[in-house]
């Protein structure tokens, strides 16, 4: 027999939908534009999320705007301690229940009723806390005397000033798939930061996540496929993690692929491909000091999208720029008693107020003076460059083309932050500008080679010699 609802209409919340909600959660939150899409996108997934850094980062007011954008969902957060106990987190003991020798809690308010929770300092609960939350975060369970009920969990976001060092807290530690370190705010935003006003505790804007919504969500990435492209690239990942001696769990790699169906699904997207991987820093690093290099890894392997200078062009215009100034400055080979004219020109020249005359008789002996080449060796110097030109040109066109079909599939990924996209894109401008520059040199370079003084022509003009090709 056919659901019903199997046949009603998809009711996935639209792209510009999310972008609202995303930049509700955003607002006032100055760079927070990873936090806010990965703890969204994590909550979606039913994934958790770890926060690591120092207090005052807005961890907490991240996670109570989150619950907010799902219905229905109630709030709960606690700072825990060593001294921290259970009745803290999970509720108090029933008095009645004990009466019939039941040891059984009131969870109503806490920890085991919350749809989204924020945990600060985690790793610092005891051990009777951490067991506990070890079957709620990853079974949606609670042990209630001699019962398991299932929670409405959604997401925990969990907050440390540290990754643990303890061997026995790495499997709790494991159970946030989303690991971002968070750092007060850079110089650029800090004088926002100053003028920034209290926010009036108001609701989402755009209307909340429904229940029917986040299980369309979840049908709809079951159905997102995974490319042999990705696979590649999760390949690739895993053998560049090998040789940083870091390795990912099994369920890790599983839970993560889960994350990536999410954010395609709610692209309209149909399946994953490697730019997908953006957030291999954020899942695949065990500690925040792996960040930056996976992000390199990503930027060079997956986006080919790293910065270029192109040092050969460089080397080949700076030598014809110091080619072009030796034969432009050359003096002629045989000295016809011009050279005691224009000494005496440039004498005349300085010491008169009106040298007007005297600076154009100056000028005239000047050319006079500078030797002039073959047309053979001016054409050898532009087909030199011409040369070099080509190829320039044709890299130029190859990394335009990059960088245009890399702008063309980042354009509906509104889950990577802006500042990903920023990076990813702003490579390609960087090697653009630098070749543009390199180029336009070039060609200024070329121009001048084309305007050398060039010999009276003679019958002997064709046996000339071209002249030996500048070294680079």
């Amino acid at each position: 027999m056919i659901r019903a609802d199997a046949l009603s209409p998809a009711r996935l919340p639209t792209p510009d939908r999310l972008r609202g909600l995303l930049a509700t959660l955003e607002s006032g939150l100055l760079e927070r534009a990873t936090e806010v899409r990965l703890a969204l996108l994590g909550a979606l997934a039913g994934e958790h999320i770890l926060l690591i850094g120092p207090p005052g980062t807005a961890k907490s007011e991240l996670a109570r705007r989150l619950h907010r954008v799902f219905e229905g969902a109630p709030y709960f957060e606690r700072l825990l301690t060593r001294f921290s106990t259970p009745e803290e987190l999970f509720g108090p003991l029933s008095l009645k229940a004990l009466e019939d020798d039941r040891y059984e809690r009131l969870t109503a308010g806490f920890l085991p009723t919350a749809g989204i929770a924020f945990l600060d300092e985690v790793f610092k609960a005891n051990s009777a806390i951490l067991n506990a939350l070890l079957t709620l975060l990853n079974e949606r369970e609670f042990d209630n005397g001699v019962g398991r009920t299932r929670t409405p969990l959604i997401s925990v976001i969990a907050a440390s000033n540290e990754v643990p060092a303890d061997e026995a807290l790495q499997a709790f530690h494991d159970r946030f798939l989303v690991r971002l370190p968070i750092a007060p705010v850079g110089d650029a935003s800090f004088e926002a930061l100053l003028r920034l006003t209290t926010p009036e505790d108001d609701p989402v804007r755009t209307e909340a996540l429904t229940v029917a919504e986040r299980a369309d969500i979840t049908r709809a990435s079951g159905r997102v496929r995974l490319s042999v492209e990705a696979v590649e690239a999760l390949r690739a990942l895993r053998r560049w993690l090998g040789e940083q001696q870091t390795t990912l769990s099994d369920r890790r790699w599983r839970l993560w692929v889960g994350l990536m169906r999410t954010a395609v699904a709610t692209e309209g997207r149909t399946q994953i491909d490697a730019l997908d991987l953006w957030l291999a820093p954020y899942v695949a690093s065990p500690t925040p000091e792996l960040v930056p290099k996976l992000t390199q890894w990503f930027d060079t392997e997956i986006a080919r999208a790293v910065p270029q200078d192109a040092p050969w062009l460089t080397r080949a215009v700076e030598a014809f720029e110091h080619q072009w100034e030796i034969e432009r400055s050359a003096e002629a080979e045989a000295d016809d008693g011009t050279a005691g004219k224009l000494a005496l020109a440039r004498a005349i020249s300085g010491s008169q107020d009106d040298g007007g005359m005297a600076r154009l008789m100056t000028e005239s002996l000047e050319a006079h003076t500078r030797r002039r080449y073959s047309p053979v060796h001016i054409a050898a110097r532009l087909a030199q460059i011409d040369a070099i030109t080509g190829p320039a040109a044709a890299h130029w066109t190859r990394v335009h083309q990059d960088a245009t079909a890399l702008a063309d599939r980042l354009h509906d990924r509104f889950w990577i932050p802006a500042p990903v996209v920023e990076r990813l894109l702003g490579a390609h401008t960087h090697t653009l500008a630098m070749l543009d520059g390199l180029l336009a040199r070039l060609e200024a370079t070329r121009a001048g080679f084309a305007t050398l003084p060039v010999e009276t022509s003679t019958a002997d003009d064709v046996l000339a010699p071209a002249p030996e090709p500048v070294a680079f």
